[in-house]
């Protein structure tokens, strides 16, 4: 599961980046806040599903 969460991570920061330079208007802002979701979620379930050190 942890491995699908950075997969995911690291795919939705790269579309993010990448959508600037490909899109223009609405159409990238769309994309942006649907890749930037996708990265605070999977963010938010790596972080929760950290091993806790002692």
């Amino acid at each position: 599961m942890k491995a699908l969460l950075w997969c995911v991570l690291c795919l939705a920061l790269l579309v993010n980046v990448s959508t600037s330079f490909a899109f223009d208007g609405v159409q990238q802002v769309l994309i942006s806040v649907g890749t930037g979701v996708a990265a605070i979620g999977s963010g938010v379930g790596l972080f929760l599903m950290r091993t806790k050190r002692t």
